[in-house]
Parts: C-alpha cells; structure tokens; sequence
C-alpha cells in the first residue's frame, strides 16, 4: 500500500500532528539511529510550532478583532475615555530559528528512510499517513469540454484526481479534412487553447484525448468532442 501525506491542512490537526511526534519521538530515538542533538532539535521546533499554531495565532487573531473594534470606538464610540489595547503574547514557547517545519520534514524523512522504521512505529509517530491504493491508470479517461472563444477553440481538460499520477495528456483533433485525427498537442497544464485558422465555410472539428505517463499512453480515449467553427 502506498500512504498519503501525514501533513494535514487543518491546523488543530497539524498541532495534534506534533504534540504526538513530540511524545513519541523520545521512545523510538536510539532505535531509529537519532543523535541526542537531533532529537533535542527536533523537539525544540515541534514544540515552537505547536505554540506558534495553538497559542500565538489564536492570541493574535483575537487581539485583532479587538483592534478593530477600537478602531471603530475610537471612530463613532460614545464620547467616553478610551484605552486602546495592548498585545501580550500568551506565555510559553521558547524561540527557534525560522524554518522549523522544514528542518522537521527533512529529520522525519530520515526516520522513514531508516530500516529501523516499521509501519507501527510510524503510525505511533503520527507521520505514517493514511492508506492509499495505486491508481489503476488503465481506467483513467479524460473528459474534454469544447468552447469557441475570439482567439480560437478552447479544448478544456483536467487530471481528473490524479495529478499526481500522471505526466501530460495527448490531444488529437480531426479538422474535418480527410486526414482523420492528427496531433494536436502534447499538453501539462489543463485547457488548451487551438488557435489554428478556421475555415471559410462552417464544419465540424472533432477532439479527442488520452493521458500520458512518460513515452506511453496509458488509460482510455476520451470521448469524442465536436464544435462547429468556420463559416
């Protein structure tokens, strides 16, 4: 099983994240082959992080709404004295260089390279992940969605889900010439713009598409597409 990014988005769970890594990471430290130095420093940024993202920010998010509401005291209050309010950071957190969450990553990455890192350590550690299947590329089939704009026909497509899974997708188009589909274009980011000249008469032009990994096709057709240009 391939697993996902232990790294959430939600903050709580990022701070959950490392109030784990930081009561665990002494368990698992001689071990996993972690110098008392890297442990120590490892702790210190963990322990930062999780009074930057569970202290400071909501200390400094709350202090603002009270900043704004002076503000608007100070402009249309009741014509009574006024104090305006002061930040004090909330108690605790020691200071470490900036960039802690990256010094973090690079020992977490150390851990799961050692051959001592099992799955259950990992997991006990918070940094395994969730479970992930690999992605059957032989069913992936692209869905395009034809527009005609001033500059020419916007051929519109997307990964579908798995960006990550994949390289570039193949576009073929068949411009209603007795050629059948030729190349189009060979295409990394999502919507394409086909700026061929059109015919003086009203025809159909056909599109289709196909994902690449690499040299290779992989996956199905997508379906055909036709938009009337020309004319």
């Amino acid at each position: 099983m391939r697993h996902n990014s232990y790294w959430p988005i939600r903050v709580n769970d990022q701070a959950a994240v490392l109030i784990k890594f930081i009561n665990k990471l002494p368990t698992y430290a001689t071990e996993l082959g972690l110098t008392p130095a890297q442990v120590t420093a490892a702790l210190a940024d963990a322990a930062w992080l999780v009074y930057v993202l569970q202290s400071w920010i909501p200390a400094v998010r709350s202090f603002s709404k009270a900043a704004t509401d002076a503000a608007t005291a100070a402009q249309t209050g009741d014509g009574t004295a006024q104090a305006l309010p002061v930040f004090a950071p909330p108690v605790g957190g020691t200071p470490v260089n900036t960039g802690a969450l990256t010094r973090m990553f690079t020992v977490i990455q150390i851990i799961k390279d050692s051959p001592a890192c099992t799955d259950a350590i990992a997991d006990d550690l918070g940094i395994l992940g969730t479970q992930k299947n690999p992605t059957d590329l032989n069913t992936l089939t692209p869905v395009l969605k034809l527009s005609l704009i001033p500059t020419g026909v916007m051929v519109g497509w997307g990964w579908e889900g798995h960006a990550n899974d994949l390289d570039m997708i193949e576009l073929q188009v068949d411009r209603n010439d007795g050629k059948g589909y030729v190349p189009l274009v060979f295409d990394t980011t999502p919507g394409y713009l086909d700026t061929c000249a059109q015919p003086a008469a009203l025809t159909k032009w056909k599109y289709r598409g196909i994902y690449r990994v690499g040299e290779n096709q992989v996956g199905q057709w997508s379906a055909e597409q036709s938009i009337a240009v020309g004319g």
